[in-house]
């Protein structure tokens, strides 16, 4: 038997290959199938079966591509209310691979439809198990994403009284030896704190997950329904698309029109810069928002920009663009991607320079705009006197930012600082925005979030 994970660094995201006797299954996959096809290639196995723990929130998953491409049957819960040609797997059910048994336990908690899948090797031992969103290294799965999306809906209060019981009642009476393999790491945004090992044991998760400890189900539905990260607002609709299946990956980055960069760009449409922010400094468009190509761009795109609304993208070379664009169809937005360029040669606009040393001589004379997340600025301001708008929120409450006096805005380690300052700039002309940028952790020091 072999188990093998994949991981995207970007989404946090760990999907699964558990391979026997010429057949191979996957679990959660990514939106680009390639890496499954070319695994099971390298293995001379063949492609049988996809099995989803529940319709994810976070990313655009490929099961119904990679059904379409090699006939895998694909298995998910009869509660997920699949859109798709599948086969219902839920308490009792069984899939035999090879002389191995996956074995279906509905574990809802995370959403109504979440399933947690046992191996049971060729000699009856209980080994492995596949939690998707139910149980993560050191954390469980938020509640409070399925309140108004999915086949079934239910508050987070509820939800949370679900995972008490699927806790103690499936999972923790395990054997403590079982290998545990979530479907998120560190950074995920489906956890509040999610270990950085992204595998684990029953028995370790028993010691050391805040969750798994010994209190009563009103204290546990306190503890999982507090402090939870923000909310993307590409969750919900990554929901109906998964829920639904996904058009193909190739074929949907295919579609993205791509634009000589001397073309005009029709008005009121949102434009997205993924270059460096120097260069955007240098010279940028009108109204541009300056979200530069990162190890989390795609999550803070879908924080920023509407499931509804279109965009034109600009990167700095071809080579940019083409994984931008990938970036952007792992989440579901290459569909709202008005036209793809590279930087345009008209880019007149420059971003003003900041006197440092005024700034730290003289703080009170500046607006001063803390875009860190509720959690992070709850742990404390490094300016007592700064407003504090997370980013994901900013563009709906720029008209809470007064525009007497300069206006400074910061983070923790300068990237959301940049999307901010050109957020806020294309809005408010009559005084100059600045960026702190890396300076703030000279001032403070800050620990970033996503």
């Amino acid at each position: 038997m072999i188990i093998h994970q994949f991981y995207d660094t970007g989404l946090a995201h760990a999907s699964y290959a558990i391979i026997r006797m010429g057949r191979m299954i996957v679990i959660d996959p990514a939106r680009d199938p390639q890496h499954y096809y070319d695994f099971a290639v390298l293995h001379e196995v063949d492609i049988v079966g996809v099995i989803e723990t529940h319709p994810h929130a976070d990313f655009v998953s490929s099961h119904l591509e990679i059904h379409q491409t090699t006939g895998a049957v694909i298995y998910v819960s009869k509660l997920t209310g699949a859109g798709y040609p599948h086969e219902t797997f839920d308490d009792g059910d069984i899939i035999r691979l090879g002389d191995i048994k996956l074995k279906a336990i509905n574990t809802p908690g995370h959403s109504p439809d979440s399933i947690c899948i046992l191996v049971v090797d060729e000699n009856g031992n209980d080994k492995a198990l596949f939690t998707g969103d139910t149980l993560f290294v050191g954390d469980v799965g938020r509640p409070d994403l399925r309140e108004n999306v999915g086949n079934i809906t239910a508050k987070k209060e509820e939800l949370a009284r679900q995972m008490y019981h699927s806790t103690r009642e499936k999972l923790m009476i395990l054997p403590h030896n079982i290998v545990v393999y979530p479907t998120h790491g560190p950074g995920s945004l489906c956890g509040k704190n999610i270990s950085p090992d992204l595998q684990s044991t029953i028995g370790r998760e028993l010691r050391e997950n805040y969750a798994l400890q010994l209190m009563d189900e009103l204290t546990f539905v306190k503890t999982l329904t507090t402090d939870q990260p923000f909310t993307p607002k590409y969750f919900p609709v990554d929901v109906e698309i998964n829920k639904n299946g996904a058009a193909s990956f190739h074929e949907s980055i295919e579609r993205v029109l791509r634009i000589n960069n001397d073309s005009p760009l029709e008005k009121n449409f949102t434009i997205i810069d993924t270059r460096h922010k120097q260069d955007f400094r240098a010279g940028h468009l009108k109204g541009a928002i300056n979200l530069q190509d990162g190890e989390h761009f795609e999550t803070w795109l879908g924080a920023i920009i509407n499931p509804s609304e279109h965009f034109y993208l600009i990167a700095a070379n071809n080579e940019d663009l083409d994984t931008v664009i990938e970036k952007i169809a792992k989440i579901g937005y290459e569909q709202h991607i008005k036209a793809a360029l590279l930087s345009p040669a008209n880019m007149s606009l420059k971003s003003p320079d900041m006197d440092l040393n005024d700034f730290k001589s003289h703080p009170e004379n500046y607006t001063i705009v803390d875009v860190r997340n509720h959690s992070e600025t709850e742990e404390g301001l490094v300016f007592s006197h700064a407003l504090t708008i997370p980013l994901p929120e900013l563009r709906e409450r720029i008209n809470e930012i007064p525009a007497d006096k300069p206006i400074v805005i910061h983070c923790a380690a300068g990237y959301r600082s940049a999307a901010a300052v050109s957020i806020i700039g294309a809005e408010i002309n009559a005084v100059p925005v600045y960026d702190l940028g890396e300076a703030v952790m000279e001032i403070g020091n800050l620990k970033s979030e996503v």
